[in-house]
């Protein structure tokens, strides 16, 4: 009989698309959709929708709600799209790069108007990332006309 806190039950995290629960699947899994160990994952293995866990997570929390092919497409181009002000932040105010993209996504979420704003990219809908894509290029153009 255990004695003390209760143990918290892993979250397991039910799939936007389809409904059905997530499972947590590791390397080596059949389900697992990388070719190396990128850590575990929460994945609906009926519509092949997936999200991270945290690093170094006991409980495995996951980063955000699980994503689907589209939208993991569309937040890597806004990633892809942010990481040249990312790095100038981090040289021109010697920021750590996770504060930097932090502070980049809550700009971009700001400007936007997002309500409430999203933590982070990980709860950014698919067309809010194509939105902040579209305006992240249009400010690297306007930086770069001048």
């Amino acid at each position: 009989m255990r004695v003390g806190k209760p143990v918290k039950a892993v979250p397991q995290p039910s799939c936007d698309y389809c409904g059905s629960r997530a499972l947590l699947v590791r390397y080596g899994d059949e389900p697992y959709p990388y070719r190396g160990d990128q850590g575990p994952l929460w994945m609906c293995t009926d519509c092949q929708a997936w999200i991270g866990v945290y690093a170094r997570s006991k409980h495995n929390l996951p980063l955000g709600r699980l994503a689907d092919a589209r939208l993991r497409d569309a937040k890597s181009k806004l990633h892809d799209a942010l990481e040249p002000l990312v790095a100038g932040k981090v040289r021109r105010d010697g920021v750590n790069a996770f504060e930097a993209r932090a502070k980049a996504i809550r700009w971009v979420a700001t400007e936007l108007g997002f309500d409430p704003v999203p933590p982070s990219i990980h709860a950014f809908t698919p067309e809010q990332c194509e939105e902040a894509l579209r305006y992240v290029e249009a400010f690297v153009e306007a930086r770069r006309a001048k």
